[in-house]
């Protein structure tokens, strides 16, 4: 099977949205450095709708494109976007296309007014929900699952006293993994699936209240960060009751299931994610692999940008020398022109090279956050060993991958895991190195302590909820009987 040359993970999607209280028009500009915030979060597209609340009723500015947000929102098309309520989202595709089409946040009007929604996960029964809404009529315009939660949220609306009732009734049809926020004419809502699997978060700078996917998108606009949203909890930012909340939907603490690769990967270092300092973790993590997997050598170094802080804590662990191998391309983004298959380049040269004067000689302690194809571990092992590298001693902050991933992480199929069917063994001869050693399973509690539950299912096959037996990310997967036995039960009913 011929392999994607990007053997990164997806990096998620990332919402932001701002609801001034005092009337202030230039909530998009707010919105904007939010998302450059979020930007890791997400860079195939990017978008912004407000609304003037004082203004016409369901009167929505909207821009959204292809692109990361520096190329799309210039000076002149911030100052079109006035309104005091808007939200914002980074998009990477996880379910659905990568087109202008499925950009968000979406914008639907009907009956009673406008709704914008941006969300962050992904449905495992989008399709089911998809085929009963055009059943009924619905005709959409686009193939991404959070148009039928924007749909479904339409015609609750049309039998519920509030926007946020209407909310809380379409997520009892929802299921899988989603952080939302909606717009109404008159409200900004908040609302994260009952496992808590995305994170989303409460912020508020002077009378402006916001949400975000992480608390790093709050220092960057200067808001005080007030607390995460927690899992099932739907919040409403209103002028007459400022921020309420319904908890309604919220399950028990030993069912949540937040993505461990949230800490691992996807969050910035600088962020916070349910009480959790992300950087904290990843010190962790690799400080563990020192412990679990030393190794004699002469410098621990990190593969940019999410390697960078584990190394730091396997070279505190183990006492060998931090250091940097390796520049990487500040200019280069996830869409760039891919060199050809007869070109001598590749994407991870265009993006990486290795300092030759740091390694030369020298036995190299490298740490990634993940293995998913092996295509990128190979080429980096060897760029060192080009660059003089004497060994190269190869350090994972995570299990193996050994099963996809259905809530939002770009896990692909099981077939196409490096892992799958292969000892670690025989992963290091592939790749190239000297020697291989992955984070243990049990390890990854401990990086976060007894604060949440987590989602490990990418690395275990014990997912919180049943998958699905269509793969909602466009492959078909069929579950054996063995399969559906791998489902957690949680520590309530064990």
């Amino acid at each position: 099977m011929i392999l994607p040359e990007n053997d990164a993970l997806g990096e998620e999607c990332g919402v932001f949205g701002v609801y001034d209280l005092d009337g202030n028009q230039d909530v998009a500009r707010t919105i904007y450095y939010g998302l450059l915030a979020l930007q890791h979060r997400g860079q195939e597209s990017c978008g912004i709708a407000v609304s003037d609340t004082n203004g016409p009723k369901g009167k929505v500015f909207s821009h959204k494109d292809m692109g990361l947000v520096n190329e799309n929102f210039t000076p002149e098309t911030i100052s079109k976007l006035k309104g005091d309520i808007g939200v914002g989202h980074v998009r990477y595709s996880t379910a659905g296309s990568s087109t202008r089409e499925n950009a968000q946040p979406l914008v639907l009007n009907y009956v009673k007014g406008t709704l914008a929604l941006a969300h962050n996960g992904n449905l495992i029964n989008a399709g089911e929900l998809r085929r009963e809404l055009e059943y009924t009529g619905a005709i959409f315009q686009t193939t991404i699952d959070s148009e039928v939660i924007a749909y479904h949220i339409a015609r609750e609306r049309l039998k519920s006293a509030s926007a946020e009732e209407a909310v809380g009734r379409a997520m009892t049809k929802l299921s899988g993994a989603y952080s939302l926020i909606v717009m109404s004419p008159r409200k900004l809502i908040g609302a994260r699936d009952p496992f808590g699997f995305r994170p989303l978060c409460i912020g508020k700078r002077d009378n402006a209240w916001m949400l975000a996917s992480e608390s790093c998108a709050l220092d960057t606009v200067g808001a005080e960060f007030v607390r995460d949203v927690d899992p099932g909890e739907i919040v409403t930012i209103s002028p007459e009751g400022g921020i309420r909340s319904d908890r309604s939907h919220c399950l028990p603490k030993a069912q949540h299931a937040s993505c461990i690769f949230e800490y691992i990967y996807f969050a910035r270092p600088d962020s916070f994610l349910d009480g959790i300092s992300v950087y904290n973790a990843r010190i962790l993590a690799g400080k563990f692999l020192a412990m679990d997997s030393p190794v004699d050598a002469d410098l621990v170094v990190g593969v940019p940008e999410s390697g960078n802080v584990a190394a730091l804590g396997f070279a505190m662990q183990s006492g060998i020398p931090y250091g940097q191998a390796f520049v990487k391309n500040a200019y280069v983004g996830r869409t760039f022109i891919k060199p050809t298959q007869r070109s001598r380049e590749s994407s991870v040269q265009v993006k990486l090279n290795a300092l030759k004067d740091a390694v030369e000689g020298k036995r190299i302690v490298m740490i990634d956050d993940s293995i998913v194809r092996g295509t990128t571990s190979d080429r980096i092992v060897h760029m060192l060993r080009r660059a003089g590298a004497k060994e190269v001693h190869m350090r994972v902050s995570s299990p193996p991958f050994l099963w996809p991933c259905y809530f939002g992480t770009d896990v692909p199929a099981r077939e196409q895991l490096i892992a799958y069917n292969r000892s670690v063994e025989e992963i290091r001869q592939i790749i190239g190195a000297d020697s291989l050693a992955y984070l243990r399973e049990e390890r990854l509690t401990e990086m976060v302590g007894d604060k949440v539950c987590i989602c490990n299912g990418c690395f275990t096959g014990k997912y919180p909820i049943q998958p699905p037996t269509e793969d909602i990310r466009g492959e078909i997967e069929k579950w054996e009987g063995l399969h559906r036995d791998n489902v957690c039960q949680s520590k309530a009913e064990e």
